[in-house]
């Protein structure tokens, strides 16, 4: 049974893994940081916001490349990996700003910083699946969750001790603070023992209820042979694509098309925060009722009207509401993918896949706001550039299709197979 022994309490499972996750989502307040920098050593906007775009293409790498680390040797050992490098970034960082060196910055925050975020992010995913098989979507959504509420505890802290105390002691004590919380959560993670299940699920099973069934149990290698990894991956890309552009365009479209002041928009950008982290939570918890494929679904229809009505809506509250609802979809993209590789590859090599299908973040994290400044400079607009957006999901939609017919192909194999069992 493996039950008898004394088994980890899977909600502190969880506890922790949102612990990791809180810590290395500050990195998306890393905008606080960029006037103070530039103010204090002329380094150029462009320059210093290189720094989070290194960052961000350093956690696609290491996520794809460290997925087999983590299914090798377990969320503990890859918990401490990612807090040893995510503590050396930032503390480095620190030493960046004392020395004057943007480039250290870029070793330091970017690459080392990355490489921690990539792997602190994969980590506690695979085992929170294997440890909630009941409810994967509200799991993974805690979780992930915490990554995109990160900014708001951040950024308010992060403005705050800049005033106090200066960049580089900024840096150290956050380096500290966010050490010490990694390492106690990445202590406490450990996978579920060997065919475990909560205690609803072996009561459903004395009941005679079957519990439902992955539909394959792939290897890595084996599931990027398949169609719908790549339906998956290109389903993620544009929602992650659309997502980033409009973040990083968000206030000056908002004074542009709904008359927003510059304090209002800012505080809209804030607002967004809080619904990309929230939409992460419900959308993965949905996910658990309605089933992955149809919640996908469900966010680009409403992405592809929200995207073709924003250019049209000049009624400041409208405006805001539409970007609110985008934003959950952006965070529900991210929160019910773990979940849905689940379903459709197995848990043999969760953590390995998850980090082959996160390469689509780093792409988009290097196309959105790159196409979105440049759309807007060639046509002098943000309207054509919401339909082409609208466009791109129109292809998201029919993949979300797509992949179903793949899905059910492999139910009604995997039902004759257990047929052919019996």
């Amino acid at each position: 049974m493996g039950n008898d022994k004394k088994v980890k309490n899977r909600w502190l499972i969880a506890a922790a893994a949102v612990g990791i996750h809180i810590s290395i989502g500050s990195v998306y307040s890393w905008s606080v940081f960029t006037t103070p920098l530039n103010e204090t050593f002329g380094w150029g906007l462009t320059g210093i916001s290189l720094t989070f775009s290194i960052a961000i293409l350093f956690l696609g790498l290491s996520a794809a490349f460290m997925g087999h680390f983590v299914e090798k040797y377990g969320p503990r050992v890859s918990g401490l990996v990612a807090t040893v490098f995510f503590g050396a970034g930032m503390l480095g960082s620190g030493l960046a700003v004392q020395l004057e060196s943007l480039y250290m910055l870029y070793f330091f925050y970017g690459m080392l910083g990355g490489f921690g975020l990539g792997v602190g992010y994969i980590t506690p995913v695979s085992s929170l699946v294997k440890w909630f098989p009941d409810r994967r979507g509200l799991a993974t959504g805690l979780a992930i969750m915490g990554f995109g509420f990160a900014s708001l505890i951040a950024s308010p802290v992060i403005q705050m001790l800049i005033g106090n105390v200066g960049i580089a002691s900024t840096f150290y004590i956050l380096g500290g603070v966010y050490f010490v919380v990694m390492l106690l959560s990445a202590l406490y993670l450990e996978r579920p023992p060997e065919g475990w299940k909560p205690q609803g699920m072996r009561d459903k099973e004395e009941n005679g209820e079957e519990p439902a069934q992955d539909i394959s149990y792939l290897r890595a290698n084996e599931a990027i042979k398949t169609r719908r990894f790549y339906l998956l991956w290109l389903m993620l890309f544009i929602n992650i694509t659309c997502g980033i552009a409009i973040l990083s365009v968000a206030s000056p479209m908002g004074q542009e098309i709904a008359g927003l002041t510059a304090g209002a928009a800012a505080t809209m950008v804030g607002i967004m925060g809080f619904f990309n982290g929230a939409g992460r939570l419900a959308w993965a918890s949905i996910s658990d009722y309605i089933g992955r494929p149809n919640v996908y679904t469900i966010f680009f229809i409403i992405q592809i009207v929200s995207f073709i009505a924003l250019p049209s809506l000049t009624h400041a509250l409208i405006f805001q509401a539409v970007l609110f609802l985008i934003m959950t979809c952006y965070g529900g993209g991210f929160a019910s993918v773990p979940a849905y590789i689940g379903d459709i590859f197995g848990t043999k090599q969760l953590g390995a896949i998850h980090g082959y299908i996160l390469t689509a973040w780093a792409a988009a994290g290097l196309l959105g706001p790159v196409l979105v400044s440049w759309l807007r400079e060639a046509t002098d607009s943000y309207a054509l550039t919401m339909y082409i957006f609208g466009g791109m999901f129109v292809v998201a939609l029919i993949a979300s299709l797509i992949i179903r017919i793949d899905i059910n192909k492999l139910k009604k194999q995997h039902e004759e197979d257990r047929m052919a069992a019996e």
